[in-house]
């Protein structure tokens, strides 16, 4: 399985939401079978590390996103991924608007697995809020381990990544 989390730079929520998940499917001994990535749908940051802010927010739970970097959406993430996730609205109304048809990968907002199907991860860069965005990172996060494991459990699942 494939999951790709994308934000508008890469710098913010999407690399919280990836070292998040990445922590989590570790401790949920699921970590050897899901790829975890993430990536902006601009260029502004690439190859920038997250913001000091998120790493702050992160590292006060105990992980380290320091090394992650951005990375703009590609055209060969439609092809890879299982999950492509976008952190607000105006994010997933991007990533379909270059999504190719015959794409097969479950596109959708994070916050679904949330329990909330039309939520925002509001963006903190110019706001703040870094703490409550990883805690609404956390609980979506919480309900896709819940559904990745029952994926990986099926048996057509198994092995057909593509």
């Amino acid at each position: 399985m494939r999951v790709l989390f994308v934000c508008l730079g890469n710098i913010c929520r999407s690399p919280t939401a990836e070292g998040v998940l990445r922590h989590k499917l570790e401790v949920a001994g699921l970590a050897d079978q899901v790829e975890v990535d993430s990536c902006g749908t601009g260029a502004w940051h690439v190859g920038s590390a997250p913001d000091y802010r998120a790493q702050n927010a992160a590292k006060a739970r105990g992980i380290d996103i320091s090394g992650l970097r951005g990375r703009q959406l590609a055209d060969s993430d439609f092809e890879r991924c299982d999950y492509m996730l976008a952190m607000d609205g105006d994010n997933l109304a991007g990533i379909e608007r270059l999504k190719p048809s015959g794409c097969k990968a479950h596109v959708a907002l994070f916050m679904a697995f949330a329990g909330e199907p039309n939520g925002d991860v509001p963006d903190p860069y110019y706001e703040g809020g870094f703490d409550r965005v990883y805690a609404m990172i956390e609980s979506a996060a919480d309900g896709l381990v819940t559904e990745l494991r029952r994926r990986l459990a099926e048996p057509t699942a198994r092995g057909t990544s593509r």
